[in-house]
């Protein structure tokens, strides 16, 4: 039997991916499956650009609204529901196509992550970043040196995060591996991935008026209602750009200007991460949507996924 596959649409903020997704899956019968780590939540709807109620009445949107934000959410949580999505979309005969700019719950979606299996290392996280703090990043740094000489020559010695989680990983007897060796793609299903970019400058034109659009929209009435709901800073839903920013405004720590300059310097930051995370992936087909050519654009991506060079 003919293994079944998925479209991942990827790519930056404000690149445009919704339009996209929502254009390739009405062209494949397909529906929607968000990998996005904001959208999933409900009553984020301004902050996280979610797709509107007329995007979502033109393509059924799995993982979209679906949690509180006052609850956890992990990695192995989205995996969970994206592959029961997934499968739900193949047994009505459609084609399941993600979209969406979360490193992680893409990458969950491509290979084998067995997460249940690893052991708990909050204890030995809570002692490292104590010691860290303590004694400076440095001293960690040259814990893995002596550990893993090849991880601690990757890892910066100032990305204490970094540092700190592949020292956990060793814990566990795991060993380190590079990026492209350390996984086992999904047996499921094959994958198609297709990045979307745009020129550097235009991008940002996009993130900054978005990010102009957000405010108008009313993003800051959004974050003071989240916290009426009892959300703070220091909720995992609310560490978002966007809503970390607009907190500091109303805790009046700058004015509404400030707060808006952060979010786009800061959403400019976060989709340059992005790029360079999919990047790693050499089976990537980059679609470059400078042009503005957009039939053009949706062409490139069905004979991309039409023919046989990805399989």
């Amino acid at each position: 039997m003919e293994k079944k596959s998925i479209l991942i649409i990827a790519g930056p903020t404000a690149v445009g991916k919704t339009e996209y997704a929502i254009e390739t899956a009405l062209k494949l019968e397909g529906e929607i499956v968000s990998a996005d780590s904001m959208q999933l939540y409900r009553y984020m709807d301004i902050g996280s650009a979610k797709p509107t109620d007329e995007e979502r009445s033109r393509v059924h949107h799995y993982l979209v609204d679906e949690i509180d934000p006052r609850q956890d959410f992990s990695v192995f949580e989205y995996q969970k529901r994206a592959q029961e999505a997934i499968r739900e979309i193949f047994g009505k005969g459609k084609t399941p196509v993600i979209s969406g700019g979360t490193g992680l719950y893409i990458h969950s979606l491509m290979y084998e992550m067995d997460f249940s299996a690893r052991p708990d290392t909050k204890d030995l996280r809570l002692r490292l970043e104590q010691k860290a703090e303590e004694e400076g990043g440095e001293v960690l740094h040259q814990m893995l040196m002596g550990l893993d000489p090849e991880a601690a020559e990757r890892i910066h010695p100032n990305n204490v995060k970094k540092i700190i989680r592949a020292l956990e990983i060793l814990e566990t007897g795991e060993a380190l591996r590079p990026f492209e060796k350390s996984f086992v793609p999904v047996s499921d299903y094959d994958v198609c991935l297709i990045g979307l970019t745009r020129d550097r400058q235009e991008l940002y034109d996009r993130i900054d008026r978005r990010v102009d659009l957000l405010m108008e929209q009313g993003l800051v009435e959004e974050v003071r209602k989240l916290g009426e709901m009892g959300l703070t800073e220091d909720s995992i839903s609310m560490k978002g750009i966007g809503y970390k920013e607009v907190f500091g405004f109303l805790k009046g720590e700058y004015d509404l200007e400030e707060a808006a300059r952060l979010i786009k310097r800061n959403t400019r930051r976060y989709a340059k991460r992005q790029l360079t995370w999919l990047r790693r992936y050499k089976g990537l087909h980059w679609v470059d949507l400078s042009s503005g050519n957009k039939e053009g654009s949706l062409e490139e991506i069905l004979r991309y996924w039409e023919g046989e060079s990805w399989r």
